[in-house]
């Protein structure tokens, strides 16, 4: 049983908010509904009007933003995943908050030093801020491949249970990435390291039709440490990874050698 400081949800009891950065027609969201809705008590959806991926935890405080109900239960915002969840959590399910916010499926990866961009794991982190359980889930993906959807479809309920079983600490976002191949060859759940690898590793440059320069932030990545227990290693090697993120970016490994040298 969780403590008070802790979460541990029954799925088949819960009230799930479903949210993500791909927009609301986005086909990993609508696989995360349709294998979430047999599992759960009740599935509520508030997504991005369009895709906003890569907004990282931005939210929108300079201009409204509009709620349109696309059918029972399902929302979108013209705004970005952290907008999502802001107006599903304290608008759309004001009265009856969830139990339980998922993230996703994000098409592509988000490991490594992804986490700091990913509008999928901004939406969950805005969850667990404002107190409730929160996974982001995503599907890594080289970019000459097609999503494995059907990995996802096999592996998600078995993923949930695994997750849901244990109970874990408040104010924390877990991270989930299925890895880039068949259902079949899937080896398991590993528990994983954030890696490092960030994007911006190529700056394209050319002229619009009007003749005009642009630069382009390409998707390469620039890699860091791939440890053998990051998540960069595990989703190579053909696990799922699951990483835990703190919400709280303090270096206490230096704080004291701060302060110490700050007076």
């Amino acid at each position: 049983m969780a403590s008070a400081n802790e979460w541990q949800v029954d799925l088949s009891k819960a009230r799930v908010l479903l949210v993500n950065d791909d927009g609301l027609e986005a086909p990993g969201l609508k696989l995360l509904e349709k294998l979430v809705t047999p599992l759960a008590r009740e599935v509520w959806v508030v997504a991005p009007e369009r895709e906003e991926s890569g907004t990282g935890h931005a939210f929108s405080l300079h201009r409204p933003l509009r709620l349109r109900q696309a059918s029972e239960r399902r929302f979108a915002v013209d705004g970005m995943p952290a907008d999502a969840a802001i107006i599903g959590l304290g608008e759309v399910m004001r009265d009856n908050p969830p139990d339980i916010v998922l993230s996703g499926v994000n098409r592509g990866p988000n490991i490594g030093d992804d986490v700091m961009y990913s509008g999928t794991v901004g939406a969950a982190a805005e969850a667990a801020m404002s107190g409730f359980p929160a996974i982001s889930m995503s599907l890594d993906r080289a970019p000459e491949n097609e999503a494995k959807w059907e990995t996802v479809e096999r592996h998600m309920a078995d993923t949930l249970h695994w997750i849901l079983a244990a109970s874990w600490p408040l104010g924390m976002v877990l991270n989930v990435n299925f890895p880039d191949v068949g259902p079949d060859a899937v080896k398991g759940v590993k528990v994983a390291t954030v890696g490092r690898r960030k994007p911006g590793g190529e700056i394209a440059k050319g002229l619009d039709p009007a003749g005009k320069p642009y630069l382009w932030i390409s998707s390469k990545r620039i890699y860091g440490d791939v440890s053998a227990d990051s998540d960069i290693q595990a989703t190579r090697d053909g696990y799922i990874s699951m990483s835990p993120l703190t919400l709280d970016m303090t270096d206490y490994r230096h704080i004291a050698a701060a302060r110490e040298k700050l007076g």
